[in-house]
């Protein structure tokens, strides 16, 4: 076992080296430098600015989205995209598991979770409201190609190795799932934990709306005012 791991770790450790300084990225734009320069290539993009949310409007996977820029200072941290139309609790369960099968089945995405989908019997109304229950799903951004190519295919490849000569095909992918999921967690995790991609589900009086936040880390707050 631990020498499948360290031949993975090794993979990994000689992949990862120069993708490390990038930061989050939200379709192909940097989260990062000064709000006016991320505005404008936003507007780019074809998003426009409505003055009545103080935010931008446009398409963003399909749906009609406003579009809001968090900062630090004037340093850009956060994009936030939330749907532009609320809808109710059937749809909202309905478009947060297509959302989570969209991130899951994405390479430039890892998670530590082997499905972050909402069962059908969750009662959401009842959980948000009366157990104070948050749903959300967790995501790190990998943006360099070799590394998407690593977590996809190299780890599972490696491990599969140690493995192939197991007969009980059930055991073989539990074992291959919990691996996996641990060199996520342990190694890769806090190489990546500054390219955080998440989105949760909002409620205002019976009606459900999904953000989806875009996060560099790296330009938060840290307490340096404190």
């Amino acid at each position: 076992m631990k020498q499948i791991l360290a031949l993975g770790l090794s993979l990994l450790l000689s992949g990862l080296a120069l993708a490390q300084k990038d930061v989050t990225k939200f379709m192909g734009i940097p989260v990062d430098g000064t709000k006016q320069a991320m505005m404008q290539k936003l507007k780019a993009k074809g998003f426009t600015y409505n003055a009545s949310c103080d935010c931008l409007k446009g398409q963003f996977n399909g749906r009609e989205s406003e579009l809001r820029i968090g900062t630090n200072g004037n340093k850009v941290y956060r994009i936030v995209v939330s749907d532009a139309n609320n809808v109710d609790e059937a749809n909202i369960k309905i478009r947060f598991n297509n959302l989570a099968r969209q991130f899951e089945k994405n390479e430039k995405y890892a998670h530590f979770y082997e499905s972050q989908i909402i069962d059908e019997d969750v009662d959401i109304s009842y959980e948000m409201s009366v157990n104070k229950k948050r749903f959300q799903a967790e995501y790190f951004q990998i943006i360099d190609e070799d590394t998407a190519d690593f977590t996809s295919r190299v780890v599972l490849t490696a491990i599969a190795e140690g493995y192939r000569d197991m007969n009980d095909e059930e055991l073989k992918k539990n074992t291959l799932n919990a691996i996996y999921a641990n060199t996520l967690r342990e190694i890769i995790a806090p190489r990546y934990k500054h390219r955080q991609v998440w989105f949760t589900i909002h409620e205002s009086y019976g009606k459900y709306w999904i953000s989806i936040y875009y996060d560099n880390v790296l330009n938060q707050a840290n307490g340096e005012d404190l």
